[in-house]
């Protein structure tokens, strides 16, 4: 009985696997990714005069690019000239603006374009060609088809040239307000340090009414946010509710927007131990060059201390450096405490130029500079 048992049991395993080979494999294709559509234009001419200089001056739109996979589609937008989109280097030249994930649509202000024509060697009040495209990306790049849009710039001496700011590769905040022209595209931005707060510096120079705004992208929509009075922080993207400093300065901004609360803080930076003049007791200040957005001091250091950068002469905010001699903050206020940290030293006694670069809220830098 069991012989035949068995014999009904192999014979069964013969007929699955039979009828397992007769089925035809599922085959997995890459699939060609490509834009569904081309891309729209607000304006296929442009001029760039005096009086448009400052406004918000070209749309561009573009349709969603399906990657099959259901994940997040990041675009940027592309922006070179003619001569620059053909052989094997085409497109090395271009600007690439990053649009955002799952955005569709990008606004660039007559400067911003301006001041790229100038740089791919269009001559200013001479007609000439700037040419746009997106890229797309998940796991690969996809291009849409090149839009040519006729372009004359402004006269060189006429445009005030701006440092271009380091691209967000972070979740940010921009910081527009009256110090930079309320010019979300051009401002200054705070970064998420986890858990939904971001902080980061600006400096507001004298005059004007130093009241400013964080937004959620670089433009004023869809989001938005004001003051709310007493550290609240509220949505506000249209009129008033403006943060509001109390003069000029060098400003340490935090925005929660998990809690929606928010901080600002002037600071001025100095340096504290017993490798600078003062020791441990009496802070070496540095000074604030604008040009360069850094803290600067010249100081005599020994090499037989050690010291930290510290704001406001008391121990609230202040700096130590990792294993890998990178800055963080030692002490903050809304970011709390760090153990584990260094303090900085020189290699040898002597006369050092010390900078501390805070303007890129993605990465604090110091020099040590023996002169």
């Amino acid at each position: 009985m069991k012989t035949i048992l068995l014999k009904y049991w192999t014979l069964g395993l013969m007929i699955i696997a039979l009828a397992a080979c007769n089925e035809d494999p599922e085959l997995t294709v890459l699939r060609d990714i490509t834009f569904p559509g081309e891309i729209e234009v607000s304006s296929y001419e442009m001029v760039i005069t005096e009086s448009n200089i400052s406004k918000d001056e070209l749309t561009i739109s573009w349709p969603a690019v399906d990657y099959y996979i259901g994940a997040p589609v990041e675009y940027t937008l592309q922006i070179s000239f003619p001569g620059d989109t053909l052989g094997a280097a085409a497109w090395s030249n271009a600007k690439n603006v990053k649009a955002g994930v799952d955005v569709y649509t990008k606004t660039l202000t007559a400067k911003e374009l301006n001041r790229y024509a100038l740089a791919f060697g269009l001559e200013p009040n001479v007609p000439g060609t700037i040419v746009v495209r997106i890229k797309s990306y998940v796991d690969r790049d996809a291009f849409s088809k090149v839009a040519s849009i006729a372009f004359t710039p402004f006269a060189k001496e006429d445009v005030v040239e701006e440092p271009e700011l380091p691209e967000a590769t972070m979740p940010s905040l921009w910081v527009p307000g009256d110090y930079q022209g309320w010019d979300p595209a051009t401002a200054p931005r705070i970064v998420d340090r986890g858990s939904g707060i971001y902080e980061g510096y600006i400096y507001i120079p004298e005059g004007g009414s130093y009241e400013f705004k964080y937004a959620a992208q670089a433009a004023w929509e869809p989001m938005a946010y004001g003051d709310g009075g007493d550290g609240v922080l509220i949505e506000a993207n249209n009129e008033g509710n403006n943060f509001i400093a109390p003069g000029p300065g060098n400003y340490m901004l935090t925005a929660d927007l998990t809690n929606m609360t928010y901080t600002s803080t002037a600071t001025i930076w100095s340096v504290i131990g017993d490798a600078t003049p003062g020791g441990w007791d009496a802070d070496t200040q540095m000074e604030y060059d604008v040009e360069a957005q850094v803290w600067k001091l010249i100081a005599d250091m020994s090499s037989e201390g050690s010291f930290k950068f510290r704001a406001n002469n008391e121990w609230v905010i202040d700096f130590g450096i990792d294993a890998e001699g990178n800055i963080l903050y030692a002490d903050h206020p809304v970011l709390g405490y760090t153990a584990d940290l260094n303090n900085l030293t020189v290699p040898e006694t002597g006369n050092y130029t010390i900078t501390l670069d805070l303007h890129d809220p993605e990465k604090y830098l110091f020099t040590l500079q023996m002169n």
